[in-house]
């Protein structure tokens, strides 16, 4: 598989294609968006990771200048701007997937590897549903059996994981460096008493509890039979 990297800052971009290529990915590395719309316009690419903030052509007009010409090419974008309104406007112009810096690669490698098994490229994915719990991830709005839940940011982001990962158990470290973005020492008990709080909320009303604790392992969010 072969990977478009457009990415100005050097140190960026050669840490994300480093773990790529150390994951059996072909990454090639365009230092500008005029380089990168060319080559991603003009070459046989299976996937673009885009940052917003480019020189010469910045990153949303590469992607809906390539989406103009008609090009499905799956396109992931990175940015320090994570706000609705900016996730919203890398979506809308094109963007399959957004990333905000600083993220972990394990993170950045999950997308790349969802974004690859996508039977149609170009599909804007809003929402996760597991069961009757749903999750809107443009809004950040969630809701089970139409009742709506209040989450903090980081009850979110927790949940978001947890439902990209549905039905795996999913490790205490595992959420530490990717919801935390951060290295704590894994005996550290603040992932049990986040995910003690997300329970409490998205299971404590509803006759069916989804979020599962594994003895020894960590957690999983999965549909009980």
């Amino acid at each position: 598989m072969r990977v478009l990297i457009v990415e100005d800052d050097g140190e960026t971009a050669g840490y994300i294609a480093k773990g790529l290529r150390e994951a059996g990915y072909t990454a090639e590395i365009a230092v500008d968006g005029k380089e990168g719309l060319l080559r991603a316009a003009s070459e046989d690419f299976d996937l673009a990771i885009v940052d917003r903030m480019l020189p010469r052509i910045d990153g949303l007009a590469v992607v809906e200048t390539l989406r103009g010409t008609g090009s499905s090419l799956p396109i992931l974008f990175l940015s320090a701007m994570g706000g609705v309104d900016d996730r919203v406007k890398g979506l809308r112009a094109g963007g399959d997937d957004y990333l905000v810096k600083p993220f972990a690669f394990s993170e950045l490698l999950a997308r790349v590897e969802a974004l690859l098994r996508r039977p149609m490229a170009g599909k804007v994915e809003t929402h996760l549903r597991l069961a009757d719990l749903e999750i809107d991830l443009l809004s950040r709005q969630v809701q089970r059996g139409g009742q709506p839940i209040d989450l903090q940011p980081r009850e979110f982001k927790i949940l978001e994981y947890l439902m990209r990962h549905a039905g795996q158990v999913v490790t205490r470290t595992m959420l530490l460096e990717n919801v935390w973005n951060y290295h704590f020492d894994p005996q550290t008990n603040v992932v049990d008493v986040h995910v003690s709080r997300l329970r409490q909320k998205i299971d404590k009303d509803f006759d069916k509890a989804l979020l599962q604790t594994v003895r020894g392992a960590g957690y999983s969010l999965r549909e009980q039979g």
